[in-house]
């Protein structure tokens, strides 16, 4: 009798399954969004007064992207803000199901990436853009959230979007 509570105590108290996964998901983009804001935050305030020179080809620079990935469409903030709510909605709802633990982190690190870039264009009043700051000679100029987008979506791609 001991060891029938004893094992249905354990279960009660651990995560199982797509609940698992909901809070990976929750807890990665949470970390992603609050990440990609402060370190936007200090690229505003600090790179203000130039670019920073770390090594090689790699500067801090602050640039503002009106435009979607790699500056494309530039000027069409409406209709990026608009993709961004569909799309941190949709990746919401696919993280639901459980997938396992790695497509759970990839939806994480892609809504969190959506969700920073759209605070962005809300609330950073720079006509609808985007700050970016992180600058590779040979790559356009991107920022965390920009990062975290690109890592989610080749963990997807290289989990095969199945069980992990």
């Amino acid at each position: 009798m001991r060891r029938v509570q004893e094992r249905r105590t354990a279960r009660t108290l651990t995560l199982r399954g797509a609940a698992r996964a909901r809070l990976v998901l929750a807890g990665v983009a949470a970390i992603v969004l609050v990440a990609d804001q402060a370190t936007k935050t200090w690229a505003v305030h600090r790179l203000r007064r130039g670019p920073i020179h770390i090594v090689g080809p790699v500067d801090l620079r602050l640039t503002y992207n009106t435009g979607g990935a790699f500056g494309l469409g530039g000027g069409r903030a409406p209709f990026f803000m608009a993709a961004a709510v569909v799309l941190v909605v949709v990746l919401v709802r696919l993280g639901r199901a459980d997938r396992g633990l790695l497509p759970a982190l990839a939806l994480g690190l892609l809504v969190g990436g959506a969700a920073g870039n759209l605070a962005d264009r809300i609330f950073r009043h720079a006509a609808g853009g985007v700050v970016d700051f992180v600058r590779l000679g040979w790559w356009p100029t991107f920022n965390v959230a920009d990062a975290a987008i690109t890592c989610g979506g080749l963990l997807l791609v290289l989990t095969g979007w199945r069980r992990a």
